[in-house]
């Protein structure tokens, strides 16, 4: 595994920015980022979910306790996203592994992010254990317009069984009075294999597709970003073969997209969690050609990264280098996440 730090100069980004004086103000920036939060659920039984296999609700004392470590360990992280650059947390957070809306409240309502003003925009899936994803924002910075879930309907290949897994949520609204559309995903996981699982995750995938060309049949040139933990790596056939996202960005063309961890997974190797001493990059955000003009008039993709922070990384141990993750061994490690955060960042100029 190469060095873990994220591929682009943050020397470039500030260039860009504070280039002189007289060039201060010229660029506003956001960050629009993903976080699987591992498992955060609360700490009551819902009779209505299987909600009693999660880690916390194994945990049998201090669980109160630990879940409000949790939460604040999941807030201290979401408020260092792009921080170092544009001195806020992201404008824009897709989340997945969250149990309910509870929780996500409970997050944005952390004394380290209660300032920033997070409003949610979440539906109950009929995912079996209850796992969800949902969108944090920024109200000052955006105003959803409007928000849908789109429900992945896929059937054991033997007993031709419903098997009930996440919906993809689809929330449209103005950036700073900028219309874009933000997909939230989680795809189906690799249970049995990469091999016995890929048309699960290829059927996601087509359903994704069918999110975007649905938006791009009204309006072709419709700002669209789609993230989230897809349990495949970019060079997969649901991202290269189904949504046929392209590695660079001149390669991509009207109702394209676009997708800079290509570039990081193949050629340097990076990755956003890990199992036996591999490294997977499932957790992605990729965006659509009206993103990547360089006039820079209008809200634009500028540079992407991965957030591997030091503090998030396990320091010993069998498990040294990986993602320091919450639950291990049926106990709390007062950890973070088994996946690190990505995100991109979006500049426009201000004059």
């Amino acid at each position: 595994m190469k060095n873990f730090k994220t591929w682009f100069s943050v020397v470039l980004i500030t260039a860009v920015l504070t280039v002189n004086a007289q060039e201060e103000k010229k660029y506003k920036i956001h960050t629009v980022a993903f976080y699987n939060l591992e498992n955060l659920f609360d700490t009551e039984n819902d009779v209505e979910k299987n909600d009693e296999a999660s880690p916390m609700m194994e945990i049998k004392a201090d669980r109160e306790e630990i879940y409000k470590k949790k939460v604040h360990n999941m807030a201290r992280v979401i408020s260092d996203i792009g921080n170092s650059i544009t001195g806020n947390s992201p404008a824009l957070l897709g989340v997945c592994e969250v149990e309910n809306v509870k929780v996500m409240e409970d997050v944005a309502n952390d004394p380290l992010l209660l300032a920033k003003d997070y409003g949610i925009v979440h539906f109950d899936s009929p995912d079996r254990r209850g796992i969800d994803v949902g969108l944090m924002y920024q109200k000052g910075l955006f105003q959803p317009i409007s928000k849908s879930t789109h429900t992945l309907k896929i059937f054991d290949d033997n007993t031709r069984k419903r098997i009930y897994t996440r919906d993809q949520l689809l929330v449209s609204g103005n950036l700073e009075g900028e219309l874009v559309h933000i997909i939230v995903n989680h795809w189906p996981s690799r249970r049995g294999g990469e091999a016995r699982s890929r048309a699960k995750r290829v059927a996601a995938a087509k359903l994704n597709k069918h999110v975007m060309d649905s938006l791009q049949a009204i309006n072709p040139y419709a700002k669209i970003i789609t993230m989230g933990d897809l349990n495949d790596n970019p060079t997969n056939a649901s991202v290269k073969d189904v949504l046929k996202a392209k590695r660079k960005q001149k390669d991509v063309k009207i109702r394209g997209i676009y997708n800079p961890f290509i570039n990081m997974f193949k050629k340097q190797g990076l990755g956003t969690g890990a199992y036996r001493d591999s490294w997977s990059l499932f957790d992605q955000i990729m965006v659509t050609k009206p993103f990547l003009e360089k006039d820079y008039t209008h809200w634009s993709y500028y540079k992407a990264g991965i957030f591997n922070e030091n503090y998030l990384v396990n320091k010993k141990g069998r498990y040294k280098g990986y993602p320091l993750r919450s639950f291990a061994d049926g106990g709390f490690t007062n950890g973070f996440s088994d996946h690190f955060p990505v995100y991109i960042y979006l500049i426009k100029k201000t004059e």
